[in-house]
């Protein structure tokens, strides 16, 4: 009956259908309609509580990160419902510009057409089409985890009622100057030909160079005839229009004013001072190409510098450069730098690394690009969306996110929302070409109001994020009711929104900006910052990899019950969690526990009659007692959003508690010849803990508990998913202080003798002497509790005393503040055994100390690859462990 602390065993293909179990299970739950909105109960009876799923993109599958996230909120939005909440989980998925076109433009080359060919209208047709075919595909996965997700009312960001709210904040925007069009510096991906926000371009370290060139002074200076500029990308000098030096820099200030010959291009640009330009970079010269870098432009711009665009949308050089046009960037690189060496004016060239931007979809490198965009200034809204965070209005866990939150407003700039794509919330601003008006529109514009003529609407499209900050509004009727929508009335502010730290600024903050402007509210209270997934060895899960972990595996080999518990089992408030699969194998385990130990009681109701659960025994007030400090535990646990502490809880008293013990304990009450009254007693009690174990547990493992939950003689509800939640003070009043504390002792000293017989090698059919020394507070307790403590330990005989001496050859056990000694006399040779403890200990100490000597090399650290590292790491604590446990067992033999 010692805690299960085994090493689990590598996965088997498992020989149960948990999909066979779970399918009808969940049937059952969606076709009752728990899964909407419905009537309250108890103290809660008129609350609501709200959760919006992160809409999954259409072209996604569900991965680790769905998993954990879903797992997350399940748990939050089943634990609400018993609690008596009006609960709802809102469902949907978003329409994702980029990557469906992506997809769509893939499939039709597959059929040997492309959206050139068949033109925008039947391409957007072709994006609803993939929509209807593929966009169910993980809202069926995340069926299959068992999600309480409102499937009855699914909602998408490209339906009639979405995109109207997405036209009507533009336009709003639009029309208070919040939406602005004008040229600027995007970071541009030639691949997918659109603009992409800052914070969607990914930094890749790249190994690169430095190439020092020579600009030719036009009025050579007292000798010098040229300055030598340095960069990392020699390409864009064709579009240089000044070079800068730092204002404080003592040895160019005599050249400030002076131009340089550009080479190649043959144009004349000036040297001007800056304090932008870092007087360690290269040289301290510093060529400003204002087109191609948004610190060149904000240079450019205050020393009213051309610009010139060398780039077309591909990224390759346009018409005007002789042999470089029509050349690609790296074509034009290597070109250029030819050309300066052919001239003599490349002066040198130095490795380099740095990072690069690519685009977050198809992983191009992306391109600082002058394009004309339109962009949201974000100067107005993001003073609210602080304010609410710093006021405590919205809450983060783990806390620590709130100050990178804070910081990421700080330092937000304008916005780009517009993108040169064909799928996605087409920008509903209209242009008359006949008389030059133009106007944003919620509606339709076909004829110009002005001069009659047609007009067109803008070509692009809303970047993806624009449309899904409006989530958790535009999905409560706020399109075409406003704030007198009966959802926004009764459930805005939703309570907790989980998701990822990557999209915090991406869409948390966004959601929040939005929110405070067309709502006056925050869009939810409490912000749950997850762990990201990675793999065992820590590296990022993905295909190229081959390390990624497919969940829908997980769900057929442990069951969705044994996926969702092993995952939140290892989410703690770390900003990365390694994916260990042994923690399913647990989870596996301990669901077959939890069927065990239900099949126990279910077997053993012979002559059981209803009746109220009542302390008859001091075990039975200790499991009360015990079980109402759970529920604290648990309450405790889900209020911080701390799931492993949820999980350990749940663990440790189901397993240890509850089975290894109280059921022991009622095994002889449940025995043929036992009373009557006792043994029916001992029925209810142990179905009324079964009871509220299964409702503390089915927030995380829905399928193993209502599966049993049917099973029980007399259920409070139909179904344990509306069962009422448990009330630890109602629990606890159960039990008393005074028999928990006697339990308590009596599994102490049990599990010492036991531990002891075990260690040795003794027969469990043995009997042993044993001595406690207690405080004086608990001898009396457990001098009662003699009888008891001997027939569970085979004791043969056992002495409780406040000074108690240890005998002869015994070992010795600490817990609790007791002291507890089993005899061992007889039964143990105890040289022999010294012996053998020695020669142990000695080879482990021998092999600690050559991983502590490998270990504590700087040439091994700075060579070994990481993994190799963290393996002789985790093997080297292994042994000190180990060496530890042999040195008290030593210690103990004398």
């Amino acid at each position: 009956m010692a805690e299960n602390t085994a090493e689990p065993k590598a996965p088997k293909a498992p020989d149960f259908d948990f999909q066979a179990h779970e399918q009808p299970i969940f049937q059952a739950w969606k076709e009752h309609g728990f899964f909407q909105r419905g009537d309250g109960f108890g103290e809660h009876a008129d609350d609501t509580y709200t959760i919006v799923i992160p809409p999954p993109n259409i072209t996604g599958m569900l991965h680790m990160g769905h998993a954990l996230n879903d797992t997350i909120q399940d748990a939050c939005i089943r634990r609400a419902r018993m609690q008596g909440y009006r609960t709802r989980w809102v469902l949907g998925t978003d329409h994702a510009g980029i990557a469906t076109q992506t997809k769509v433009d893939k499939k039709l080359a597959s059929e040997g057409i492309s959206r050139l060919e068949i033109g925008r209208e039947a391409f957007v047709e072709a994006c609803y089409d993939w929509y209807k075919e593929y966009g169910a595909t993980i809202v069926r996965q995340i069926e299959g985890m068992g999600c309480s997700c409102d499937y009855a009312h699914e909602h998408f960001t490209m339906e009639p009622a979405y995109v109207h709210a997405v036209r009507e904040v533009f336009t709003r925007w639009y029309k208070e100057g919040l939406i602005y069009r004008g040229k600027r510096i995007v970071n541009w991906c030639p691949s997918c030909t659109t603009a992409i926000a800052d914070d969607e371009a990914e930094y890749v370290p790249e190994e690169g160079h430095l190439w020092y060139l020579r600009y030719p002074l036009v009025e050579p200076e007292d000798g010098l005839d040229y300055i030598v500029v340095a960069t990392t990308r020699p390409e864009t000098m064709l579009g240089d229009t000044g070079v800068a030096v730092n204002p404080k820099d003592e040895r160019f200030s005599h050249l400030v004013g002076k131009k340089v010959k550009l080479p190649l291009v043959d144009r004349e640009i000036p040297i001007f001072a800056d304090w932008h330009v870092d007087t360690e970079f290269g040289t301290g010269f510093v060529k400003v190409t204002p087109s191609h870098d948004p610190n060149d432009w904000a240079m450019g711009e205050k020393a009213g510098l051309p610009r010139i665009n060398i780039f077309d949308e591909t990224a390759h050089v346009v018409e005007g450069f002789g042999k470089f046009s029509g050349m690609d960037r790296d074509e034009a690189r290597e070109a250029v730098v030819a050309a300066f060496d052919e001239l003599g004016l490349l002066d040198h060239i130095e490795e380099h690394d740095h990072s690069v931007m690519t685009c977050y979809r198809c992983h191009t490198k992306l391109e600082p690009w002058e394009s004309e965009q339109w962009f949201v200034a974000v100067d107005r809204l993001k003073e609210a969306a602080a304010k609410a965070v710093e006021d405590g209005s919205i809450q983060f866990h783990p806390a620590r996110w709130k100050q990178v939150y804070l910081d990421w407003l700080a330092n937000l700039k304008d916005w780009c929302i517009s993108r040169q794509l064909w799928w996605g919330h087409r920008i509903p601003m209209f242009y008359c070409d006949e008389c030059g008006w133009e106007d944003a529109s919620v509606e339709e514009v076909d004829v110009c109001p002005v001069c009659g003529a047609p007009v067109r609407q803008d070509s692009d499209v809303l970047d993806t994020w624009f449309s899904s900050q409006l989530w958790p509004f535009a999905t409560m009727g706020w399109a075409e009711e406003g704030m007198e929508a009966p959802e926004i009335r009764s459930a805005y502010p939703t309570q907790v929104l989980s998701t990822a730290r990557d999209i915090m600024g991406l869409w948390v903050a966004r959601m929040v900006m939005a929110s405070e402007y067309c709502t006056g509210q925050i869009p939810f209270k409490d912000v749950i910052i997850h762990p990201t997934v990675m793999a065992a060895d820590g590296k990022p899960m993905s295909k190229s990899r081959g390390n990624g972990v497919d969940p829908l595996q997980l769900m057929k080999d442990y069951g969705a019950d044994g996926m969702r518990f092993g995952l939140l089992m290892q989410v703690t408030g770390a900003q990365d969690m390694r994916f260990n699969e042994n923690k399913l194998v647990s989870s596996r385990n301990f669901a077959n526990k939890i069927r065990n130990a239900a099949r126990f009681v279910l077997m053993n109701l012979d002559g059981y009659t209803p009746g109220a659960p009542m302390a008859a025994t001091d075990a039975d007030s200790w499991i009360f007692a015990r079980l109402g400090k759970l529920i604290e535990a648990v309450d405790a646990g889900f209020d911080a959003y701390e799931f492993s502490e949820v999980t350990r809880a749940l663990n440790d008293f189901f397993w240890n508690e509850f089975c290894d013990w109280y059921i022991e304990f009622s095994k002889s009450r449940l025995a043929e010849g036992a009373d009557p009254e006792d043994r029916l007693q001992c029925q209810r009690n142990l179905l009324f803990v079964l009871d509220r174990a299964l409702r503390l547990l089915h927030p995380i493992m829905p399928f193993v508990t209502e599966e049993i939950y049917q099973q029980l003689p007399e259920r409070e509800t139909e179904y344990l998913i509306v069962a009422p939640w448990p009330k630890a003070e109602e629990t606890a009043a159960l039990g008393s202080d005074k028999a928990e504390r006697a339990i308590s002792l009596v599994v102490d000293v049990v599990s010492a003798v036991r531990s002891a017989r075990s260690r040795y090698g003794i027969s469990p059919r043995q009997e042993l002497a044993a001595v406690v020394k207690a405080p004086a507070g608990d001898v009396e307790l457990l001098q009662q509790q003699v009888p008891f403590i001997s027939s569970l330990a085979k004791a043969s005989s056992l002495t409780v005393a406040l000074d108690a001496a240890k005998p002869a050859e015994s070992s010795t056990a600490v817990a609790s503040g007791l002291e507890i000694y089993t005899c061992l006399s007889g039964f143990v040779d105890f040289d022999a055994e010294r012996a053998r403890i020695k020669k142990e200990l000695d080879k482990v100490s021998a092999d600690a100390a050559k991983f502590e000597k490998k270990l504590s090399n700087p040439g091994f650290l700075a060579k070994a690859a990481e993994e190799i590292i963290q393996k002789d790491r985790a093997k080297l604590a292994e042994l000190q462990d180990t060496r530890s446990r042999l040195a008290a067992s030593l210690e103990e033999l004398g």
